[in-house]
C-alpha cells in the first residue's frame, strides 16, 4: 500500500489466499488516502479511516483510534497512508506466524501466514528498487512476497468458511465444524477447507475425524503441517504439543 509522491497517486495491492479480498483488503480515495485491512479482516476500517483521513487525521492518529476501539485488534493487519504520505501499519499479537510489516517512504506492506519473517523485508526492498509507475511497482512487491516464501496454503463455500471462523472465535467448536464440513464439501481439490475443518473437529475433542480432514491437507502441501504447528501461537488452537504431534502424523 502506498502513495506516489511524484504524482500523488494511491495504490492497495494485495494477494491471498482467500477468494474475492477485493471488496474487503483495499480502500482508497483521490487526495485523503488508501486503507489496507487483512488477517481476520474487518471491512470497517476501510471506510472509517478513509473518513477520519479525509477530516484532516493524520494516518497514524487515525490508525490508533480504531486500533484503540476494536475488541478484535491482536487478531488484525492494517496500514493506511495520509495525503501528505504518513503511513501507518498495526500488527497483532495473534496474527498468525509468520506476520509482520514494514514502513518505508510513503508505503507500507505487511503479511501474516508467511512461512518466513523476512518476507515484508523481502516486498518493501523489491517496491523501493522496483521501477515503473505504482502499479507496477505495487506488483513487484507481491511477486517478492511469493519468491521469499508464501504460505502456500467458491464464493458460498467460503461463506461457510467465514462462519466458521466466527463461531470458532466464539469458542463454538460443534457449529464451526458443522460450517467448516459445508465448505469442505463445496471447494473441490481445494483443500483449506479440510484443513479448517479438521483443525475445529480436533478442537472439539473429535481427533479421528480430524485426523482423515488433516490428511488431505498434507497430502497436499507440507505447508499445512508447518500452520497447524502455528495455530496455538495464535489463540487459534489448543496449546497440546501431543494431539498436534499425533495430527502431524496423519496420513
Amino acid at each position: 500500500m502506498a502513495r506516489d509522491p511524484e504524482t500523488g497517486q494511491f495504490g492497495v495491492a494485495v494477494q491471498s489466499h482467500f477468494f474475492s479480498v477485493g471488496p474487503i483488503v483495499p480502500w482508497a480515495e483521490a487526495g485523503v488516502g488508501a486503507v489496507a485491512t487483512q488477517a481476520f479482516a474487518e471491512a470497517s476500517y476501510g471506510p472509517r479511516g478513509l473518513e477520519m483521513m479525509r477530516g484532516g487525521t493524520p494516518a497514524g492518529r487515525a490508525l490508533g483510534v480504531l486500533v484503540f476501539s476494536d475488541k478484535e485488534a491482536e487478531r488484525r493487519q492494517v496500514a493506511m497512508v495520509d495525503a501528505l504520505g504518513h503511513v501507518a501499519a498495526h500488527t497483532g499479537e495473534r496474527c498468525i506466524p509468520e506476520a509482520g510489516d514494514r514502513q518505508g517512504d510513503g508505503v507500507s506492506v505487511q503479511a501474516n501466514m508467511m512461512l518466513k519473517p523476512t518476507v515484508p523485508d523481502a516486498m518493501l526492498a523489491a517496491y523501493e528498487s522496483a521501477t515503473g509507475d505504482l502499479a507496477e511497482r505495487l506488483l513487484a512487491a507481491l511477486d517478492a512476497a511469493e519468491a521469499d516464501g508464501g504460505l502456500t496454503v467458491m464464493r458460498r463455500a467460503y461463506d461457510a468458511v467465514e462462519r466458521a471462523e466466527q463461531a470458532a472465535l466464539e469458542g463454538d467448536m460443534e457449529t464451526a465444524a458443522a460450517e467448516y464440513a459445508k465448505a469442505e464439501a463445496g471447494v473441490g481439490d481445494n483443500v483449506e477447507a479440510s484443513f479448517w475443518a479438521g483443525v475445529s473437529l480436533a478442537a472439539a475433542g473429535q481427533e479421528e475425524q480430524a485426523r482423515a480432514l488433516l490428511a488431505k491437507s498434507f497430502a497436499r502441501h507440507e505447508g499445512w503441517k508447518e500452520l497447524l504447528r502455528r495455530l496455538p501461537a495464535a489463540g487459534m488452537f489448543p496449546d497440546d504439543s501431543a494431539l498436534i504431534e499425533r495430527l502431524l502424523a496423519a496420513d
